[in-house]
């Protein structure tokens, strides 16, 4: 995930609150470090970050004290997300419009995109 605004997008589409800036996110024994973006977790104390490093987002969180989020779940359901937005704005960008749009059974999206000559 490169780009900040597919990543706040795809939190959104997931129902996740964010704050943005130079913010701390709290893991283990009152624990922080900072990151560009921060997720507030219902587990008291713990919080979900993301920040750069090189040219991609990583998230940091201390796993063990964030309850009720599954860590594999949260990183593919939000990498799904991020690669839906991102492959729209791209598409649209090459003057590719949005036809349908199908979400299967399985989880897998389903885009046809038609672009005129």
């Amino acid at each position: 995930m490169v780009e900040k605004k597919y990543l706040t997008q795809a939190l959104k589409d997931l129902g996740y609150t964010y704050e943005e800036g130079d913010v701390q996110i709290r893991g283990f024994a009152g624990g922080q470090t900072t990151a560009e973006i921060k997720v507030p977790t219902e587990s008291r104390g713990y919080d979900i970050g993301f920040r750069k490093a090189g040219d991609a987002y990583e998230i940091v969180a201390d796993w063990w004290g964030v309850k009720g989020i599954n860590q594999e779940q949260f990183q593919q359901q939000l990498t799904q997300r991020y690669a839906y937005h991102a492959a729209r704005a791209k598409l649209e960008a090459q003057g590719f419009s949005l036809i349908t749009e199908e979400v299967e059974q399985d989880g897998q999206i389903r885009l046809v995109l038609r672009r005129m000559a």
